[in-house]
């Protein structure tokens, strides 16, 4: 008879040869580019979510809780590793890990709820249905310790509407406050008697004028860096002077803001790209260099164009240009090309001039990434590749060191030989290139 031991054939979804992974780096990838539940380009997030369900059990507990951890802390996400805790609490052999995960990833009062929401989503029915199943002793354990660690402020700024209620964790949990100062505040917060907290939401939604608040805010410093980026628009609708937003850019912190948020807020607010672009190098200075010659290649095809979440304008492409802008920074000589079904290199330019080009290099058709590879001189230079490994073509080993950064959750990669793969697109990514070879 014919012989059945063959090697699992897999494809990307363009119908390239693809690259299967084992349970721990296919849960990596998963994970480390996934907006929960958010659709990507090719793959639906319920899909993406189910995924990293079944992944879970197969991957050691402790390596589960280091990705859920790398997740949050150096990711920046917030759902995700709520989901995979759930996860852990499910199965018998990571059970024993649940709490102190779950303390170290919610750092937001909201994200206590969120766990609460995400452990009963696949329960129908009202809140008091819901709450029928019993919470395991471990996620108990951790939302308690993690309930301490939050001020009345921090409380009284995430108390909001919703199934899950801060007050129904604090219930739920049992948690033990501290010291009397902390018990009085959770009282206030199960009797709905906490102070309202000094905000610009808390403000706006009480019918204060907009130019004022925005105005008192900047002067007493009181919107952080990303609250700052994400009012650009709304300030200069409500007429504050573009003057004063350019001071308060100016004089905001940029130590944890990634190039593409810049990207992002230049989208809604183009006439502010000089401070913005400014205060984008700001955010760079001091960073580890990355030496020697480095040929970026990134992907422009259509998938790229897709958002990073349906409440975002941000795209996967921003998200690349905003390391390929970094790079360019940090880097001793760094060429750029794009590719899609062309290669093309981009002009020596730097900063939203960089993005430009490498937007507009090209038309954004299907992605053929072997052909790109193939045809850039990879003699005596570090290759890194920015794309969602969603190829048409057969993707060969790199002749030099490449790294294959991927920016989206798909199953399956593209690439044989002796590819360095890197998932996510925090400024991380660079930092770990230039350490892992410094190593």
């Amino acid at each position: 008879m014919a012989t059945i031991n063959k090697a699992k054939s897999v494809r990307t979804h363009e119908g390239a040869k693809g690259r299967a992974f084992a349970p721990e780096q296919e849960l990596r990838r998963a994970v480390m580019n996934c907006m929960l539940w958010e659709d990507q380009f090719y793959e639906s997030g319920v899909a993406i979510g189910e995924r990293i369900g079944q992944l879970v059990p197969k991957v050691k507990a402790e390596l589960v809780a280091a990705i859920a951890i790398d997740a949050r802390e150096k990711m920046k996400l917030r759902h995700a590793p709520l989901l995979i805790v759930r996860e852990m609490a499910r199965h018998e052999g990571h059970k024993a890990l649940v709490a102190d995960t779950l303390e170290r990833v919610i750092q937001r009062p909201d994200e206590l709820t969120e766990f609460l929401a995400i452990y009963w989503s696949d329960v129908l029915g009202p809140m008091k249905q819901r709450k029928a199943r019993a919470l395991s002793a471990q996620a108990k354990k951790g939302l308690a310790r993690a309930f301490a660690k939050f001020d009345a402020y921090q409380l009284a700024k995430y108390d909001r509407d919703g199934a899950v209620r801060l007050r129904d964790v604090l219930f739920i949990t049992h948690a033990k406050p501290k010291d009397e100062a902390q018990a009085k505040v959770w009282k206030q917060l199960a009797e709905g008697k906490l102070a309202a907290p000094d905000t610009w939401e808390v403000s706006l939604s009480g019918g204060a004028d907009k130019r004022e608040t925005f105005e008192r805010l900047i002067a007493e410093n009181k919107l952080g860096a990303l609250a700052l980026l994400r009012n650009l628009r709304g300030m200069q609708l409500a007429g504050v002077p573009k003057k004063t937003i350019g001071k308060a850019l100016d004089a905001m912190r940029t130590d944890r803001v990634l190039p593409y948020r810049f990207i992002a807020a230049a989208q809604h607010a183009p006439d502010l790209e000089p401070e913005l672009e400014h205060a984008m190098f700001r955010s760079i200075e001091g960073h580890a260099k990355l030496t020697g010659k480095t040929r970026l290649l990134v992907d422009v095809s259509g998938s790229m164009d897709g958002p990073l979440s349906a409440r975002s304008a941000m795209r996967r492409l921003d998200a690349a240009c905003g390391l390929a802008v970094l790079a360019r920074e940090i880097g001793d000589d760094v060429e750029v090309f794009t590719f899609s079904n062309a290669v093309k290199k981009v002009p020596a330019r730097r900063g939203f001039a960089l993005r430009d080009a490498i937007v507009t290099s090209q038309p954004h058709g299907g992605t053929e990434l072997g052909k790109a590879i193939r045809e850039v001189d990879q003699k005596g230079v570090r290759l890194i590749v920015f794309t969602d490994e969603q190829s048409h073509d057969r993707v060969d080993a790199p002749k030099g060191v490449g790294y294959m950064v991927n920016v989206a959750s798909y199953q399956n990669g593209v690439g044989i030989g002796d590819w360095r793969r890197v998932d996510g697109f925090s400024e991380k990514i660079l930092d770990w290139i230039i350490a892992s070879e410094q190593d």
